[in-house]
């Protein structure tokens, strides 16, 4: 599944997936998208996969698409877009499996993008973010507009793609884009983590979490509450389970006592 401009590793039941164009700070070309998007498809087919964790190799997380041949790379990755995965919404292929962002360093514009088809960011003390849309006079397609206010609120979202300036970690961080902040050596093992606790649930209700999260999101007021509340009924109705129920809270009683 690997070549040589994207990595992907296992380790246990989460499969590391590395940007690996670092003379190109990890540029999105459309062969590295190819590759990326039928990496996330098929680890998404394999049950034995319960986490994903997306990184770049250093310095970079990703410094979005080359500018030099924009249109070229554009038009292919479009073009894979409409190959035979499932629907795709921002860069990446629908997917059940969680995939966590491990930003090591810059993310700009499409490199955002990507980033920000994560389920959520870890960031190295070493990352920035910035939208460059409008400094090369160019339109997001893949999710900025939406995602981003999202995380960070319409106003931020704003001052970030009107003027394109980076934020550094700890602003992002303050600002919601990200989650946490680890030094730089210590973000894939602090990803690697967080990824197994993700993987040592049942990856049923994960999947369901997830789709509730992406469809009620974009939702508001009574819309998102009746829509919640029929996912509850028909997920009490038909997938409950008391027993498991009971097992499930015996399990996370043992675990909370072992942490304290």
């Amino acid at each position: 599944m690997s070549n040589s401009e994207l990595l992907v590793d296992r380790s246990g039941a989460v499969a590391v997936l590395t940007l690996n164009r670092p003379e190109k700070r990890n540029a999105l070309s459309a062969q590295l998208m190819g590759a990326l998007v039928t990496a996330v498809v098929e680890l998404d087919a394999d049950s034995s996969v319960r986490c994903m964790i997306l990184t770049g190799t250093d310095p970079a997380f990703s410094a979005g698409f080359d500018l030099r041949n924009l249109g070229a790379e554009l038009a292919a990755t479009r073009t894979l877009s409409r190959s035979d995965v499932p629907a795709q919404y921002g860069l990446l292929a629908s997917h059940d499996t969680p995939l966590i962002g491990a930003i090591n360093g810059p993310a700009v514009t499409g490199g955002l993008e990507l980033a920000l088809c994560c389920d959520f960011l870890i960031a190295s003390e070493r990352a920035s973010f910035a939208d460059t849309h409008g400094r090369v006079g160019v339109m997001p397609g893949g999710g900025m507009s939406i995602r981003l206010p999202a995380l960070i609120g319409i106003d931020r979202a704003r001052r970030m793609s009107l003027t394109g300036d980076f934020l550094d970690a700890p602003t992002a961080l303050s600002w919601g884009l990200v989650t946490e902040i680890t030094a730089h050596d210590e973000l894939l093992g602090r990803a690697l983590a967080v990824a197994e606790s993700v993987a040592q649930l049942d990856p049923e209700p994960v999947a369901q979490l997830r789709k509730m999260y992406d469809e009620i999101g974009a939702l508001s007021g009574p819309d998102a509450w009746t829509r919640e509340r029929r996912y509850n009924r028909e997920w009490m109705s038909e997938r409950f389970s008391s027993e498991l129920l009971a097992q499930r809270a015996d399990d996370i009683m043992a675990r909370g006592s072992s942490q304290n």
